[in-house]
């Protein structure tokens, strides 16, 4: 069992009364249990929390208005991993559950319909199941170079695998991409774990869906999947922007701390543009 300790900063500079939705809080999920955590807005503000009972996942909405808003959620989780069985099959379509058929379509990100024949002609031919999967995400690993700032908010996975660059979320779109093209079910997760290089930041993977359960994938390499604290799952990042903005807003300041216990504390600024963020 590991333990996380999680500090996320988010500071703003509110052009006008700007409404917001934060999706930063730990989710509700079998793999981790929230020992403590609070959350703090200032200035003092009404704040609204509703659950997504489907995934678990957790939103906070308020009202902010003009001048500086900061939003800080501190956590310490414990994490307990089931292990991956070393062979498990893909479920036929016809056996797939009716809440789980959602992750086969095609989604805003993640235009599986379209890469179908690329993904045919480059994993058709591998035995279907749990090793398909893990050879989707070795070849986005050695076909695609991670390189912060070369795509943008609104890049997709076809995009990503014409310029063959990325980060972490098109990493993930992709490997989701070309496994709903095999009629594989996949999902993007979005979380909180340590790695030493790029800085700190929210991290994205995603899950497939096989015999009956679901296993995450990490086509970065960045982190152990056993340590992801999960904040959001969804059909893409669409579904699981950290931030959601509806007004004039310029963030100012983005700042991660985790510690997972033998990992050490080292807090990293990310400086994002004006405008809606996602994660």
């Amino acid at each position: 069992m590991h333990t996380a300790t999680i500090d996320c900063q988010l500071d703003y500079e509110v052009g006008s009364p700007t409404h917001f939705r934060f999706n930063i809080e730990s989710a509700f999920h079998e793999a981790h249990t929230i020992v403590e955590e609070r959350l703090s807005v200032t200035p003092s503000a009404k704040v609204r929390h509703f659950c997504d009972e489907r995934n678990g996942n957790r939103f906070v909405r308020l009202d902010a208005p003009k001048g500086l808003l900061s939003v800080n959620y501190h956590a310490q989780i414990e994490l307990s991993h089931a292990p991956v069985p070393l062979y498990l099959e893909e479920a036929p379509v016809t056996a797939i559950p009716d809440d789980v058929l959602r992750y086969l379509m095609p989604s805003r990100y993640c235009e599986s319909d379209i890469m179908s024949r690329a993904a045919q002609q480059l994993f058709g031919h591998l035995s279907p199941g749990l090793s398909r999967v893990h050879a989707i995400e070795s070849w986005i690993h050695d076909s695609i170079y991670y390189m912060p700032g070369f795509s943008t908010s609104t890049t997709t996975a076809q995009e990503v695998f014409v310029q063959r660059a990325g980060v972490c979320r098109d990493f993930a779109h992709l490997g989701i991409t070309l496994c709903r093209a095999l009629n594989i079910p996949a999902r993007l997760v979005v979380g909180y774990v340590y790695f030493d290089e790029p800085p700190q930041d929210f991290h994205a993977v995603f899950e497939a869906w096989l015999e009956g359960q679901w296993v995450l994938f990490d086509a970065t390499r960045m982190a152990p999947n056993e340590r992801l604290v999960r904040v959001g799952t969804g059909r893409d990042a669409k579904d699981v922007a950290f931030a959601t903005i509806f007004g004039n807003v310029q963030m100012l300041r983005k700042e991660l701390v985790v510690d997972q216990g033998d990992t050490p504390l080292r807090p990293e600024t990310v400086a994002l543009p004006a405008g809606l963020v996602t994660a």
